[in-house]
C-alpha cells in the first residue's frame, strides 16, 4: 500500500464547489453545434433534435476557474495546505458522479505542489457509484478517500457497515481509508467506538476517520482504544475543536477553516505550546462568531456566502434544494466579522478575553 509519507493531520479544509449564478443557461450556439443543424435553424432555435434527450441544454453550473485562485488563497492565506473535497460542504451528495470526478480532478490538478494531501469524499447511497468514484481518486492521484455510511437504505449493525465501507476501499487498494462519521445527517447511529474496535482486519487501508459529532465520549474512546494504531482522528465539529485536542484529536475537518483557517491555527499553536489559556481565548472569539451565524440560520448556503465575502472568490449559489443566504445575512455576518477584528488577534494575545465581543 502506497501511503503518504506524511501522516494526515492539522487543518483539513471542507472545500465549497464554486458554482455559477448563472446556473442553468443555455448555450445555444454549443447545442446546435452538436447537432449539425443549420443557421435557420439556430436563428429560430426549431428542429427535430430539440426533443432528443441526449441534447439537453448545456449548462454552466460548476465555476471551474476559480479552484486555482482558491487553492492559492487557502495556503497563502488560511496556511491550510490539506483538503476534503466532495463533502457535506462541497455538496457533494447533490452533484452528479460525472460532476464530482470533474471538481476531484480539478482539485487534484490545481493543488499539485501547493497543498500537502486531497482526500476525496466518495460515498454515496450506491456502492456501484461509490466504488466507480473511489477507483477515479486513486487514478488521478488523490491522497485518500473518505466515505459516509448510506442513508436511506441505512445499515443498523456494525457488522453491515462494515461490508459496505470494505468494498468501497478495495476499489482503490493502495489509497488511504478514512470513515466520514456524521450520524445527525446519515441517521446511522452506529457508535464510531464500535466500528474501530477490530476494522484493520476487515479494512486493512483503513488510516482513520472524521468525526462529526459532539459526542465526546464516543470520540475519546475512539482515541483512548486505539492508540496503538497511529490513526488519523480528525474532528468535525469547528467550534469545539479545543475540546477534541484535549482528547487526543490529530487534526480537524470543518467548513470554517476556509475562511477562518489563520485564526484556528493560531489555536492549535497556543495548543501545542501549552499555552492553554491562550488557545481558550482563540476558541472562544472563533465561537462568538458561529454562534452569532448559527441563531441566524447557518449552513452550506450561508458558509457560501461568508466565504464569498472574506476571501473575495464567487462561490456563487448552492444548489436546490438549498436557497441561496440572504442579503441580511449577509451583511449581518460582515457587521460581526468587523467587529470581532478576524483580520487580527492582537488584542487575544494580550489574553484580553473580552476583546471583539
Amino acid at each position: 500500500m502506497a501511503f503518504p509519507k506524511k501522516k494526515l493531520q492539522g487543518l483539513v479544509a471542507a472545500t465549497i464547489t464554486p458554482m455559477t449564478e448563472n446556473g442553468f443557461k443555455k448555450d445555444w450556439h454549443q447545442l446546435f453545434l452538436n447537432a449539425s443543424v443549420t443557421c435557420s435553424q439556430i436563428k429560430q432555435k426549431t428542429c427535430d433534435c430539440m426533443n432528443r434527450q441526449d441534447l439537453l441544454p448545456v449548462t454552466e453550473e460548476i465555476n471551474f476557474s476559480v479552484i486555482g485562485q482558491y487553492v492559492d488563497y487557502l495556503v497563502k492565506e488560511q496556511g491550510v495546505k490539506n483538503i476534503f473535497v466532495n463533502g457535506t460542504t462541497g455538496e457533494g451528495l447533490s452533484l452528479s458522479v460525472s460532476e464530482r470526478r470533474q471538481v476531484a480532478e480539478e482539485w487534484v490538478t490545481k493543488g499539485k505542489d501547493k497543498l500537502d494531501q486531497v482526500i476525496i469524499h466518495v460515498g454515496a447511497l450506491s456502492l456501484k457509484e461509490s466504488q466507480e468514484l473511489a477507483q477515479h481518486a486513486a487514478e488521478i492521484g488523490a491522497d485518500g478517500i473518505a466515505v459516509i455510511a448510506p442513508f436511506f437504505l441505512k445499515p443498523w449493525t456494525k457488522d453491515i457497515l462494515i461490508n459496505f465501507l470494505k468494498e468501497v476501499a478495495a476499489a482503490a487498494p493502495a489509497l488511504p481509508f478514512y470513515y466520514y462519521h456524521i450520524p445527525a445527517l446519515t441517521g446511522v447511529k452506529i457508535r464510531a467506538e464500535e466500528l474501530l474496535d477490530g476494522i484493520l482486519d476487515k479494512i486493512p487501508t483503513f488510516q482513520g476517520l472524521k468525526f462529526s459529532d459532539t459526542d465526546l465520549l464516543d470520540f475519546g474512546q475512539c482515541v483512548d482504544q486505539n492508540r496503538q494504531q497511529q490513526f488519523a482522528f480528525l474532528f468535525g465539529v469547528d467550534e469545539q475543536l479545543l475540546s477534541a485536542l484535549v482528547m487526543g484529536a490529530t487534526g480537524a475537518v470543518g467548513s470554517t477553516y476556509n475562511y477562518l483557517g489563520k485564526k484556528t491555527n493560531q489555536m492549535l499553536e497556543a495548543f501545542e505550546q501549552k499555552d492553554f489559556s491562550l488557545a481558550l481565548n482563540y476558541q472562544f472569539c472563533i465561537q462568538r462568531f458561529i454562534n452569532f451565524v448559527v441563531k441566524l440560520g447557518f449552513g452550506v448556503s450561508q458558509t457560501k456566502a461568508i466565504m464569498t465575502l472574506v476571501s473575495g472568490i464567487p462561490m456563487g449559489p448552492p444548489r436546490l434544494p438549498l436557497q441561496k443566504a440572504s442579503r441580511e445575512f449577509t451583511d449581518s455576518a460582515e457587521a460581526k466579522l468587523k467587529s470581532l477584528d478576524f483580520l487580527s488577534f492582537t488584542d487575544l494575545k494580550d489574553g484580553n478575553l473580552e476583546a471583539g465581543s
